[in-house]
């Protein structure tokens, strides 16, 4: 069973306009469909033709976009046991081919332009990312791990998903699998984020925000992250004009990881929906795979800040050779990371910056 002949099974429509919908329906384009189903084809044998009971071959093509394990007897003949068996399999390959470059670390060049465009469009110099956490409802939890996933605010056990995005929507860290009775904090103490800066491993690209040199870049936050030198958080409560202004900016700024969070959602259906696998390990894998894929849409409507085609020269920068000089490192650029004074002179001078512009542009009304 070819892609037309699923796109009439499932739409009913005109032969000649069955890729168009199918394409519509899953919001993938057809470069995109093909990059993602030939490799599965080649790689693994249940999306290999063959006939079934009634020597009737079986689709070849097949995503489960957001419906249940038994919803495609019905249209496309499929066992429950099959549909699991798919997206497990799915999964598993979108995870193995695609992870190295959809879920890659930014290189020192794409740091560049990260900063060059959040400075552009939001008015922060050196700004990195938005940083935030999603809670992702886990519909067959076990009884006895309830109390464990779930939370005094969420009436369902959930599943946390903290993630990184840019102004492009691009998810460039992703870490699930915290339960959901935790805050954010405690998923960003078991987070993997900072695991290059306390290793000194992380990409230096100097910035001058308000007369001040700085190294490394930043995120921005809500009011639950600490205070640390890499975080700007915004005022609880605004002062004055300046304070005001500033908190305006940042949580206006911040909502780039919100919108990663509802497109994320919209174009996979199955994060959108209450999780129903029995496995964190499932969970995770479908997240992953819907994370890359989320990238692949960007990358495919030429919406990436980054070229990821081109191809940058990244000297390799080898670590300490005893465990001792690793852990001395670690402690003190963990000390350097968690220093409130550095936060707070960032913070300030990210304000004035913001707030001199504003008079500079006022003084020229």
């Amino acid at each position: 069973m070819n892609q037309n002949q699923i796109g009439r099974t499932v739409f009913d429509t005109d032969e000649e306009n069955d890729a168009f919908h199918f394409q519509k329906a899953i919001e993938y384009h057809e470069w995109l469909l093909q990059q993602e189903a030939q490799p599965r084809l080649t790689r693994t044998p249940i999306f290999h033709d063959r006939e079934d009971a009634e020597r009737r071959l079986r689709a070849d093509y097949f995503d489960d976009h957001c419906n249940t394990a038994d919803a495609f007897d019905e249209y496309l003949q499929m066992s429950e046991h099959t549909a699991r068996d798919a997206l497990f399999f799915f999964n598993m390959c979108i995870i193995e081919l695609y992870m190295p470059k959809y879920l890659k670390k930014p290189t020192s060049e794409d740091v560049v332009n990260i900063q060059q465009k959040h400075n552009n469009v939001h008015g922060f110099p050196g700004m990195l990312e938005s940083i935030d956490c999603m809670h992702w409802e886990w519909k067959n939890c076990p009884v006895s791990w309830q109390g464990q996933y779930g939370s005094g605010d969420k009436k369902y056990p959930t599943i946390m998903l903290e993630a990184v995005a840019s102004q492009d929507l691009w998810i460039w860290h992703d870490f699930y699998g915290i339960a959901g009775v935790n805050n954010d904090i405690n998923v960003l103490d078991n987070s993997p984020l900072f695991d290059d800066l306390l290793d000194d491993l992380a990409h230096v690209v100097p910035y001058v925000v308000n007369g001040v040199e700085y190294r490394n870049g930043y995120y921005l936050a809500d009011g639950i992250y600490p205070e640390w030198a890499s975080f700007v958080n915004s005022f609880t409560v605004a002062t004055d004009p300046k304070h005001t202004y500033f908190k305006q900016r940042q949580e206006s700024a911040r909502k780039d990881v919100e919108r990663a969070f509802g497109v994320l959602q919209g174009c996979r259906g199955l994060i959108q929906q209450p999780a129903r696998a029995y496995e964190v390990n499932t969970l995770r894998r479908i997240m992953y795979a819907g994370i890359i894929m989320h990238n692949m849409i960007l990358e495919d409507q030429n919406m990436s800040i980054v070229d990821l085609n081109r191809v940058y020269y990244n000297p390799a920068r080898s670590m300490q050779t005893t465990w001792i000089d690793r852990c001395e490192t670690q402690r003190r650029k963990a000390k350097e990371l968690r220093d409130i004074y550095k936060h707070i002179s960032l913070q300030q001078n990210i304000m004035n910056h913001i707030w001199r512009e504003v008079e500079e542009a006022s003084e020229e009304d």
